[in-house]
């Protein structure tokens, strides 16, 4: 058979000697869709930017896929189903036995290995997408354990364009085809499929559904309008010798003959070819960043995935806006809270997030990625008044309304280190202080997002912007706004432990900063909600926060200023925990941002009911790490904590479990992720950042005009 014409069969472009599907599915439109857990333990795309695919694998599976942009996800989930067709039938995300691995050193490409808890058989995947088009391919290796022939059918649930709610499903002779009216996908195979239907997600038209009634295929329906669709296809696959490899390519396009030309045009170029460039794409991108530090000589395979996991939160459209991460956590995957976010916060934009990656791509050698970030950000500042948006979509909308401060500031920072003093940068940066200038220092949100105030780790941020603008200031010839700023962020600086540093709290004699103070006064027992089921009347002196120490990682305090040692001390005995990662830090007392006692997801809950609890965070190991390098210590006993708290697919999650598993089951170990995001931007961006920092004995992203005015060069 030519290539053609085989090509044309996997395509549904030949007759075929199956049934053809028919009629329309029953049971639409199916119940409200959702997205999945957001612990990743894998997460790849392309290094160039024709390809704008991005993958995601959790459970032995694919997880969302977001396609074209980093903002969409539009597939929730595509596994392998296995039956004898008499007596079981069991999906991928039941096996007891899965492994993930990355395959190439410098590379994003991985591979599943999923074994089945009978012994019966063994499926291994490895994903790529194919750089020259808009596809992901997978290829599948289904071997029989047992000496039997299996049924293998490849499940498929599509949630284009950020809504699985309105997908229309057709079923090809060869081919899958879901779509909506801005997307649609293309699920293809070679060899060919031999059976196709699409339905309904959990009613009788579900692939899954009619599998498990009977360990058959009993349906094939040709079309689901308009639903949650979930789609199923009979593979080749038998799992004995000439039936045990298939490639599955999943394409995308605007519409869906789009879709299925992308697919055809990876089938046709092949597996092989797609990998090989793949891989040569990322390859080529850490060519040309410095060199790993010798600080990472033991964690050589995690720096150079962090560095790629950084690059690949960046959209491939809407260049410079990098990703918080590509996941939904708890009740952003549950579509519990706004119906008018479709699938949550993390895959905006944040300027916060945003410095944080800028600031590890640079300490990485991607000068042009940081350069990016920067110019996303004064591109979405707000013209009327200087400020930056809480946060946008990758394509620049504005997504939550909340000011704060320490967003402004940072970007700021951010152009001193990158040296971007022209004047139109000027121009940027001038309105953005005179914003601070006029709104500081108190805060609608801090750095967590849910308090206003006076806050130390914020007020650190506002001051570090003011000094860095008056030097830009002066190079561009603006004497008497340099002056005013820093005579704004003396007086700031002055007055900072005033504001939040308690002289009379309950945890020592002596003064230490508080995560916030509501009025400036924090001798005064004022008290506030939490949030997240916690206190509805905490006092504002029992509340700390490792926060306080960008006060020195920024220069406005000496590491040894009596009030950061102090608050060093209170803060490591509330809020640290030492688990078999290494030592690491809640946010604040009484944080309520993670997991319910049971584990069942975080979701809004009432206060004082306590309903969930806050884990403990890798990203205070790196930036306590920075400390110690200022303090004249070693820090890498920091950098080991932040590399053990890496999962199997070298990812660095939000958070890890502490002492308090879910229901107080074993299965949930201390220092290991738990379902927050995982990968976190900012989590691979401390740890690239404080593996530079080690190497050069301080803290690379500290900003020297700060530091001399303040806390000594």
């Amino acid at each position: 058979m030519s290539l053609l014409a085989a090509l044309a069969l996997a395509l549904g472009l030949a007759a075929s000697a199956q049934a053809a599907p028919s009629g329309v599915a029953p049971g639409g439109p199916g119940p409200k869709a959702d997205w999945g857990r957001a612990g990743k333990d894998g997460y790849g795309t392309s290094a160039g930017r024709h390809s704008k695919v991005w993958f995601t694998l959790d459970e032995g599976g694919l997880s969302e896929v977001y396609y074209p942009n980093l903002s969409t996800p539009s597939v929730r989930d595509l596994q392998l189903v296995v039956s004898d067709g008499k007596t079981f039938t069991e999906r991928e995300s039941d096996a007891t036995n899965k492994q993930i691995a990355l395959l190439d050193r410098d590379g994003l490409t991985y591979r599943q290995v999923n074994t089945a808890k009978s012994g019966r058989y063994r499926i291994t995947k490895t994903y790529v997408t194919d750089p020259a088009r808009n596809t992901l391919m997978v290829r599948v290796r289904f071997e029989s354990l047992s000496g039997k022939r299996y049924h293998v059918y490849a499940l498929y649930d599509p949630g284009l364009a950020n809504n699985g709610n309105d997908d229309t499903g057709t079923s090809g002779a060869h081919v899958l085809l879901a779509g909506d009216s801005t997307a649609a996908s293309a699920l293809a195979a070679s060899p060919a499929f031999t059976a196709t239907s699409s339905g309904y997600k959990d009613s009788a038209s579900d692939g899954w559904q009619d599998l498990k009634a009977d360990n058959r295929m009993d349906f094939q329906y040709a079309s689901a309008p308009n639903g949650n669709v979930v789609q199923l296809a009979r593979t080749s696959l038998n799992g004995r010798r000439g039936h045990q490899r298939m490639t599955l390519v999943l394409g995308f396009g605007r519409n869906t003959a789009a879709a299925r030309g992308a697919a055809s045009g990876s089938l046709k170029r092949g597996f092989a070819k797609a990998r090989r460039s793949y891989a040569a794409g990322w390859r080529g991108y850490l060519g040309r960043l410095k060199k790993a530090p010798s600080s990472v000589a033991k964690y050589g395979s995690l720096y150079r995935s962090s560095v790629m996991d950084l690059a690949a939160h960046e959209d491939k459209t809407y260049r410079g806006g990098y990703i918080a991460s590509p996941t939904m956590p708890w009740a952003w995957g549950l579509l519990t809270i706004d119906s008018q976010l479709p699938s949550g916060p993390y895959h905006l934009v944040w300027p916060r997030d945003l410095y944080q990656i800028a600031t590890g791509l640079l300490a990485a050698g991607d000068r042009a990625g940081a350069e990016r970030a920067l110019t996303y950000m004064f591109t979405r500042q707000q013209k009327a008044d200087g400020s930056m948006p809480q946060n946008t979509y990758v394509w620049g909308e504005q997504r939550w309304t909340s000011l704060q401060l320490d967003e402004v500031s940072l970007p700021i920072v951010l152009a001193w280190q990158l040296k971007r003093t022209g004047a139109a940068d000027y121009d940027h940066i001038k309105r953005a202080a005179n914003f601070i200038v006029a709104n500081g220092p108190v805060t609608e949100q801090e750095r967590w997002e849910n308090q206003s105030g006076y806050s130390p780790a914020t007020i650190a941020s506002e001051i570090a912007g003011l000094i860095c603008a008056a030097d830009i200031a002066r190079k561009n010839g603006d004497a008497a706004s340099a002056q005013q700023w820093e005579a704004v962020a003396d007086t700031w600086q002055h007055s900072v432990d005033g504001w939040t540093a308690t002289s009379n709290g309950p945890y020592s004699p002596k003064p230490y900063y508080l995560r916030v103070t509501k009025d400036g006064n924090p001798n005064a027992g004022t008290t506030y909600s939490i949030g997240d089921g916690g206190p509805s009347n905490a006092d504002q002196r029992s509340v700390t926060d490792p926060s306080y120490l960008e006060l020195v990682r920024l220069g406005v305090k000496r590491w040894n200023d009596p009030t950061v040692l102090s608050t060093q001390q209170v803060v490591d005995q509330r809020l640290s925990v030492r688990t078999p990662s290494g030592r690491l830090w809640h946010r604040f007392d009484f944080d309520g941002y993670g997991e319910k006692a049971d584990g069942g997801p975080w979701d809004l809950s009432d206060p004082d009911t306590h309903t969930t609890f806050g884990r403990l965070w890798p990203i205070f190991s790196g930036e306590r790490g920075e400390y110690e390098l200022l303090a004249g210590r070693k820090a890498g006993s920091d950098l080991r904590t932040m590399a053990r708290s890496a999962n199997a697919g070298r990812l660095i999650p939000e958070q890890v479990w502490d002492y308090r598993p879910p229901g107080g089951q074993p299965g949930f170990p201390a220092g290991e992720q738990t379902q927050s995001a995982a990968p976190l931007a900012w989590s691979h961006a401390q740890f690239v950042r404080l593996a530079w920092s080690i190497q050069a004995g301080r803290p690379v992203e500290r900003p020297r005009v700060v530091a001399c005015r303040y806390a000594g060069c």
